[in-house]
């Protein structure tokens, strides 16, 4: 027997944030050359570095680059300095309507949450320097450490940081554009829409409730 898909109202939604809410392609792609280059590695195209964009970047040094476990936390190491230093610009050029999106559905009253691979601090200084703190009850990214990196960890602890908020988790959605997404969020049983717009392929839509091709075909679904 099949599962109905569940639908709107939702009492939570998740977003993941590159490729989703952010163009964030060029910062990444950018600073990844800078720290394959400092490795001492060939640095490829532009259009091979996409790869990287969105799975955990210690993921990409490991299994795109074909790199060590100990060189690729070094290459870790290296870009996260970049990103430090460099701050949140490069990372936070959002995909247009997005904006107005995620600040509709808080006002609607709409339980947010981001949960992203990216490192956490640097997804709380990409919001931040968006203006949308407000927006979401929690941010939850990988960790420092990276023991908190695959979409569905950073999904797990994200849905307990909102149990420990009390919020209803009983129609949940998650918003993303990777087949990590759909497969992360599957993971704890919440389902999936994927937007075109970001970095993934058609391929990877197997397994999501629905795909999107514009923000206001995302609204229909979310509002």
């Amino acid at each position: 027997m099949n599962r109905p898909v569940p639908s709107k109202p939702w009492s939570c939604i998740l977003f993941d944030l590159d490729g989703t809410i952010t163009d964030s392609a060029p910062g990444i792609i950018g600073r990844l050359g800078r720290t394959l280059a400092a490795m001492g590695r060939p640095v490829p195209l532009p259009a091979e570095l996409v790869a990287f964009v969105g799975p955990p970047i210690l993921d990409g040094f490991r299994d795109v680059a074909g790199m060590t476990a100990e060189e690729a936390l070094d290459a870790l190491r290296i870009y996260r300095g970049l990103a430090e230093s460099e701050g949140p610009q490069d990372d936070a050029t959002v995909f247009p309507g997005m904006l107005g999106l995620v600040r509709s559905l808080h006002d609607a009253g709409i339980p947010l949450a981001l949960a992203t691979s990216k490192a956490e601090s640097q997804a709380i200084r990409i919001i931040e320097h968006l203006g949308l703190t407000d927006c979401f009850s929690v941010i939850c990214g990988s960790s420092e450490d990276e023991t908190r990196s695959a979409k569905k960890d950073v999904v797990e602890e994200a849905l307990r940081r909102l149990r420990s908020r009390e919020t209803d988790l009983s129609n949940l959605v998650m918003v993303g554009d990777r087949s990590h997404d759909v497969e992360g969020a599957g993971h704890h049983g919440v389902p999936v829409i994927l937007v075109e717009w970001g970095y993934g392929s058609p391929a990877e839509a197997v397994g999501a409730i629905a795909v999107v091709h514009s923000v206001d075909q995302l609204r229909e679904k979310l509002l």
